[in-house]
């Protein structure tokens, strides 16, 4: 159980920092917004409190330190999906990685953002509320595989 935890936080966390720089490469380059993490925290701030669901996230009640609730909850999150890869392949894939669990795991993971997280926050399904819901949707699917390569390369340099 402790190895099963110990790779679980190590790979989620390698993974989702690989997301992260990913975002800051976009940035820097392409002039990308940086993810919202404040925002974020203030939707699952308010999860507690029985509200879900958004008609525009950045309008709701402001919620204290909902920019490290929104960070600490990215990297749960990570962990989190690293946890079920671990639960679904077992620790000898993080002895042994092989790309293809880390991608499947990455690629089906994009459907908790457009299924859960984007319209919770009042962007409707796969952002189809958004003014560029194809550009938010083509940038998830590759965030998420950048997630899954952040996967794949933790577990090799912690094998």
């Amino acid at each position: 159980m402790s190895e099963f935890l110990f790779r679980a936080v190590v790979i989620g966390a390698g993974a989702t920092l690989l997301l992260d720089l990913w975002a800051l490469l976009l940035n820097r380059l392409a002039g990308l917004a940086r993810p919202n993490w404040a925002l974020v925290g203030r939707w699952f701030a308010h999860l507690p409190r029985g509200r879900f669901v958004h008609e525009d996230i950045a309008q709701a009640e402001p919620v204290a330190n909902e920019r490290a609730i929104g960070w600490i909850a990215h990297y749960a999150v990570g962990i989190l999906f690293a946890a079920a890869l671990l639960l679904i392949w077992g620790l000898g894939w993080a002895r042994n990685p092989s790309f293809l669990p880390a991608l499947i795991v990455g690629l089906v993971t994009v459907g908790c953002g457009w299924f859960i997280l984007q319209p919770g926050m009042g962007a409707g399904i796969a952002a189809s509320k958004r003014s560029n819901a194809g550009q938010v949707r083509v940038l998830n699917i590759v965030g998420h595989v950048v997630f899954a390569i952040g996967l794949y390369g933790t577990a090799l340099l912690t094998r």
